[in-house]
């Protein structure tokens, strides 16, 4: 960028490469070697090239959008050239020169940007997802679920805003959007494909309208969106990029949830007096049973150091998302992906199910082939089924919690399908040849992921909704 602005500086000031080498104490070729990216200058030399053309230092250095448009196409033209797409087309690279006329670099930078398009298209399928997702999953496993960078950004900005200790309010989190120059506004229509929608230009911050006046999820919501700013987010280049952006949005509203300090202050004495229950922590900061779950799997191994492992598993026995750095071995396929796995009968995600009152957490020791395990349960239910929320440590750290004393114990030998999977012979015999079921097809396994600038989003919708209500 520095030397397509000493460029159009020097052309515009009518000046060849020369004529400004002369006056400026350089020679010809280091100038070109500046304006095409290929050396950059010191601090005299800018300074003096600065003099010549008349223009401020600081205007040269300016990160702001190029020149004109032509520098714009150059720099796209570059970026395209250098990466691992245009490498495996095994092209020769187009110098961006002067005599490349514009309606050329324009249809160069319009085919490029077309087949990284296409690229992005054909590789955001279910298996592309499945890969990214584990490999996020494993990057935070590696970090013991944490990540201290985003907890210090969270809470200070927390702190900043006027929160001090309980759950976090409303009135709080808007003020935290006033501060970054943004209006929370709840509408009705928003785009069906969004969650959120910010609107820049204006400064406001589109969120639904509250189901359950107080709830926890519209306090979540404006905080991710807030976290997009915060964090520095730019648009999403691939699916591994915008799961990478959603994890980092979600870890940054629950640091300001339940920021660290505080949940520490609760946490702490609790260890010391082996009391922990989740069903407290999430009392005590007005969150989901899920939000203080996921929360302490955050803190409890990086600050109580208690290995950890959490589980969301649905009415059907399908894991839907999870965590382990305790040994606990979760269910995968061949390429480490849980989601959508089954999770063993006995375990207490599923056992849970069983009972008729869920009022309170439910507590079991399981045996495993990986050791025992300790596990809190707690079941809930949405429009599309129940689901149940599990935290569990090795036998070792259950000391530390409530509900240890329960004498509810299971085995499991799975992945052996004959701990669970596996039918009993004599109903085999009996309905092998004589049923057929129809399975439940899940249509989004099937199909790719949408390929709008960000993933599942229609871009067509969402522009016409801020249209309609830009104020």
């Amino acid at each position: 960028m520095l030397g397509k602005r000493i460029r159009h500086a020097r052309t515009s000031a009518g000046l060849t490469l020369a004529e400004l080498a002369e006056r400026s104490g350089s020679t010809p070729s280091q100038l070109s070697h500046i304006e095409n990216g290929r050396r950059e200058p010191r601090l005299t030399l800018l300074t003096a090239i600065a003099t010549v053309l008349d223009v401020p230092t600081s205007d040269l250095l300016d990160p702001g959008p190029p020149p004109d448009r032509r520098a714009e196409l150059e720099i796209a033209l570059e970026h395209a050239q250098a990466g691992s797409l245009f490498a495996r087309l095994g092209l020769p690279h187009v110098r961006a020169s002067k005599s490349l006329s514009l309606p050329v670099l324009e249809q160069l930078v319009g085919l490029h940007q077309e087949i990284a398009r296409r690229e992005a298209q054909a590789i955001a399928t279910p298996e592309e997802a499945r890969r990214a997702h584990t490999e996020l999953r494993e990057w935070m496993r590696g970090r013991d679920n944490y990540l201290p960078e985003i907890e210090e950004i969270g809470e200070q900005t927390v702190r900043a805003a006027g929160y001090t200790v309980g759950a976090l309010t409303h009135s709080t989190v808007a003020q935290m959007a006033r501060t970054l120059g943004f209006e929370i506004v709840h509408t009705p229509d928003l785009p069906h494909s969004t969650r959120t929608v910010t609107d820049l230009e204006n400064g406001r911050i589109y969120l639904p309208p509250a189901s359950i006046p107080g709830g926890h999820g519209l306090r979540s919501l404006a905080l991710q969106a807030i976290a997009h700013r915060v964090l520095g987010h730019t648009q999403p280049v691939s699916y591994a990029d915008f799961l990478r952006q959603r994890l980092e949005i979600t870890y940054f509203a629950a640091t300001c949830l339940i920021p660290r300090s505080a949940a520490l202050e609760h946490l702490e004495p609790r260890k010391r007096g082996k009391d922990i229950a989740i069903e407290d922590f999430r009392d005590a900061f007005g969150v989901t049973h899920e939000a203080a779950a996921m929360r302490f799997t955050n803190l409890g191994t990086s600050h109580l150091q208690i290995p950890v492992h959490f589980l969301r598993v649905g009415e059907d026995g399908t894991l839907v998302k999870g965590y382990e750095n305790d040994g606990v071995g979760l269910p995968a396929d061949v390429t480490g992906a849980i989601e959508g796995q089954y999770v063993c009968r006995h375990w207490a995600a599923r056992a849970a199910f069983e009972r008729r009152i869920r009022t309170t957490e439910f507590h079991q020791y399981t045996d495993t082939p990986n050791g025992t395990f300790w596990c809190s349960t707690q079941t809930g239910s949405t429009e599309s089924g129940e689901f149940s929320i599990t935290v569990g440590v090795p036998f070792a750290e259950a000391k530390w919690f409530r509900g240890r004393e329960t004498r509810r114990r299971a085995a499991s030998t799975c992945p052996d399908e004959a701990c669970c999977r596996r039918p009993d012979a004599a109903l085999t015999d009996r309905w092998k040849e004589a049923s057929w079921p129809s399975a439940v097809a899940h249509s989004q396994v099937f199909a790719p992921l949408p390929a709008g600038r960000f993933p599942g989003v229609d871009d067509a919708e969402v522009y016409a909704f801020l249209e309609a209500n830009a104020p």
